[in-house]
């Protein structure tokens, strides 16, 4: 068909023609439409970048909360801060007193500069050092005073902010940094087990008391854990329903901690405790002194530990009578339980001097829990060293200088001493060595033995006085 033709036709055809119009005026409106659509959507994009830079999250803001404004910077004015703590306890002429400062610190002025001067030397973070814009941070006194605080009175890092002029987040910080440098600059000082001297003056006091080969009474003692996770809160609850975590430990007659064992959860006993705790490893290792006394006429050469009634009847342990009948049994009952008060009167003074180990623990980690626990226990056996003198039970020391020399020269080789003293040996390190020791630590018929020697070695010793 020619090109002639065609167009005739369709100028010809009225519906031809009706059919391009309807075309045209679609296109039209397609194009109006389209024109319209991307008209909004461009003041849709100029409305979202203005909201965005005026507001950078508007579809993440909670209802019915305002929004979070930047951190305010306070000047707290640390020089000011400084000078009043150093005023009031430090200077030449301090405002409050030695007793004051004792009572406030829990520890002598010289034990606690100690402290101060230790942690300066072996952790950057006490060092006082100028920030960017030259001017000197917090001082060593102010950061350990925030921390002995803490730990002393059981209070908030915020209650420090006003005398102090520290924030919480720098006393947190203050009091992690202070722990674990007590524990690295101390711990191997004042967590030690009995060397020589130690040993023969426990066994000298323990001969005293009525109790010879004696080294101390052992127990437990729960701290509370408020905040346990969710999911350890079945292994940590004891019969209290309360989550706590378990602290063993051995106490002397002066209320040294001897040996401390924390980390054991609240649902455990103190068997549980006592079969996972390292208390005997010398012992069943061959690396403990060998410890011989005479009691009643007969020989033994292991020392022991005073014991409540849940423990085991091990050679090692040295428990009460229930409910006594005779008039021995009530006596040895009545030295026996007072001895063994030492380690519960040393919970008591522990907790005492550290309220924050007292109050229930709101630290989520329990590796940061620990490590304040050991720190307060050195702490203490720090306080006990320096303080020891002024006791009202302190024993006197003159005979005791005499005893050493002998015991000396028996460990020498001269002879065998036979009223509690040690001899140091290293044992065999096999593991028939090993299970020997451990048969004989956990003899029965020892265990037997030995109380009923002790009860008429009371008997003789004290039953005229009573």
């Amino acid at each position: 068909m020619s090109e002639n033709s065609y167009l005739s036709d369709s100028a010809s055809n009225p519906n031809y023609s009706n059919s391009v119009n309807d075309w045209d005026q679609n296109t039209i409106f397609f194009n109006q439409w389209q024109n319209r659509i991307m008209e909004e959507n461009r003041v849709m994009d100029r409305i979202l970048e203005d909201s965005l830079i005026y507001n950078p999250n508007p579809f993440f803001q909670p209802q019915n909360q305002t929004p979070r404004s930047n951190r305010r910077y306070i000047e707290r004015n640390r020089e000011q801060g400084y000078e009043q703590l150093f005023n009031d306890y430090f200077a030449d002429d301090p405002v409050y007193p030695a007793h004051i400062f004792r009572r406030r610190f829990r520890m002598q002025k010289h034990v606690f500069l100690r402290i101060v001067e230790a942690l300066s030397t072996s952790d950057d973070f006490f060092e006082q050092s100028p920030n960017g814009s030259g001017r000197l941070g917090f001082a060593a006194l102010q950061k350990c005073t925030a921390a002995i605080r803490v730990l002393a009175y059981g209070a908030s890092a915020d209650s420090l902010d006003e005398y102090l002029r520290m924030s919480e987040q720098v006393i947190r910080e203050s009091v992690v940094h202070f722990v674990e440098g007590v524990i690295a600059n101390f711990g191997t000082q004042y967590l030690r087990t009995p060397n020589e001297e130690d040993l023969a003056r426990l066994l000298y006091v323990g001969q005293q008391r009525g109790f010879p080969g004696m080294l101390g009474s052992i127990d437990c003692m729960h701290w509370e854990w408020k905040n346990c996770p969710t999911a350890w809160a079945g292994q940590y609850a004891g019969r209290s329903t309360k989550t706590s975590i378990i602290l063993e430990a051995v106490a002397s007659h002066d209320l040294w901690i001897w040996h401390a064992f924390f980390g054991t959860p609240g649902s455990c006993n103190d068997i549980n405790v006592l079969q996972r705790s390292p208390v005997f490893n010398d012992i069943l290792e061959g690396r403990a002194p060998q410890v011989n006394f005479v009691v009643n006429g007969q020989q033994y050469n292991m020392g022991y530990y005073l014991t409540d009634g849940i423990y085991p009847s091990w050679a090692t342990f040295v428990k009460s009578i229930t409910a006594p009948q005779l008039r021995k049994h009530k006596l040895f009952a009545q030295y026996q339980e007072a001895a063994r008060k030492d380690v519960e009167r040393a919970f008591g003074v522990l907790q005492a001097r550290f309220s924050f180990i007292k109050r229930p623990c709101r630290i989520w980690n329990p590796s940061i829990i620990g490590k304040i626990m050991m720190a307060c226990i050195i702490m203490h056996n720090m306080i006990v060293e320096d303080e020891r003198d002024t006791y009202l039970n302190h024993w006197d020391t003159t005979e005791f200088n005499e005893d050493m020399s002998t015991e000396r020269s028996a460990i020498n080789g001269d002879e065998v001493p036979d009223n509690g003293t040690s001899q140091f040996s290293i044992g065999d390190s096999s593991l028939t060595g090993y299970m020997q020791r451990r048969s004989q630590l956990r003899d029965k018929n020892t265990h037997n033995n030995l109380k009923s020697d002790l009860i008429e070695h009371i008997w003789e010793t004290f039953g005229n006085v009573n």
